[in-house]
């Protein structure tokens, strides 16, 4: 893209912005919408999930991102990633757990898982978009 105007440079990524914006604010609308469409706010304890997941990566990772994509014999990295994908499986599990439990219908979990995969490609997206080699995104 070195023979791109600046300017159109610009536009392009305040699209990829906007695109993320677009799909967080999606899986933000399907968690609410599984709670209030049915009356039953038992959805929401997956929010808890959804913020404890960055946070081991946020405190034994800090900002090296390629360290989470590569075999490392450091234990706090292995700490980091162990308590992430358990973040990441309780999401599923616990409006699993609430259906079986009968506390939630079909419609709210449908509605609640959506919102994780929905979630989760903005999560992918924004690994994908924050491996440009021009460093756009280090100042989100």
């Amino acid at each position: 893209m070195a023979d791109v105007p600046r300017h159109i440079r610009a536009c392009l990524d305040m699209g990829k912005i906007a695109f993320l914006a677009i799909l967080v604010s999606g899986g933000i609308v399907l968690q609410i919408l599984a709670c209030a469409l049915f009356d039953n706010w038992w959805p929401m304890l997956s929010v808890i999930m959804y913020v404890l997941i960055p946070m081991p990566l946020l405190f034994f990772a800090g900002s090296d991102s390629t360290s989470l994509f590569s075999e490392s014999d450091n234990s706090w990295i292995n700490a980091a990633k162990f308590l992430t994908g358990a973040s990441a499986v309780g999401s599923i599990a616990i409006p699993s757990i609430l259906k079986h439990a009968g506390l939630i219908g079909w419609g709210a979990l449908a509605f609640d898982l959506s919102s994780y995969v929905v979630f989760i490609v903005a999560i992918l997206s924004y690994i994908c978009i924050g491996d440009g080699s021009d460093n756009y995104y280090s100042y989100i």
